[in-house]
């Protein structure tokens, strides 16, 4: 009997703490939760810049000119960031762009792109579909690669592009359009 009043008493304590009222009369939190840090914070410290300067770190590392696409997804981004990762040797060294959005998580795209010499090999049983690009070449969509984003893969110019978009907008975000997006390189 002791161990229920000691516990009934520990959760009226608790709901006490967790829903006092403020000067204002509002309900509040009596423990501030720390609010996270803005994305143009947080991204920087983990490597990225922007994406003109991280675009410029890869081509001067492969000494090569790199295009990209210039259609993005036909949903809201709030920020854009690039890393060039580059580690020792060339083989795992890559650019990843990734455009986010602070409102909707969901909103979430990137591309990462390697040297075609050091691509990543994917298995058929991963393979959702092929598309035939405008320029001839074959893009492969995946839906079973990553747990939660759909992928486009292809080659052009000596790089191999792998486009990924939340799974969550993928009724928005449809294989069509990374398509058209791959494509939008060409233009």
């Amino acid at each position: 009997m002791k161990k229920r009043i000691r516990f009934l008493f520990l959760l009226l304590i608790f709901s006490f703490l967790l829903f006092c009222v403020d000067e204002k009369g509002d309900s509040a939190f009596a423990i501030e939760i720390e609010r996270s840090q803005p994305y143009e914070k947080i991204y920087p410290e983990i490597g990225y810049k922007t994406v003109e300067e991280a675009v410029r770190d890869f081509e001067e590392h492969f000494k090569r000119e790199l295009k990209l696409p210039s259609r993005i997804p036909p949903i809201s981004f709030t920020h854009q960031f690039g890393r060039f990762s580059n580690l020792e040797g060339d083989m795992n060294d890559t650019l990843e762009i990734t455009f986010i959005s602070e409102q909707e998580s969901q909103h979430h795209f990137k591309i990462d792109i390697r040297p075609i010499k050091y691509k990543r090999q994917f298995s058929n049983k991963h393979i959702s579909g092929v598309f035939k690009l405008n320029n001839g070449s074959d893009a492969k969509y995946m839906e079973k690669l990553s747990l939660g984003f759909n992928h486009l893969v292809f080659e052009r110019d000596h790089w191999q592009y792998m486009l990924s978009i939340d799974k969550d907008v993928s009724n928005i975000v449809t294989p069509e359009i990374l398509v058209q997006i791959a494509n939008s390189i060409d233009l």
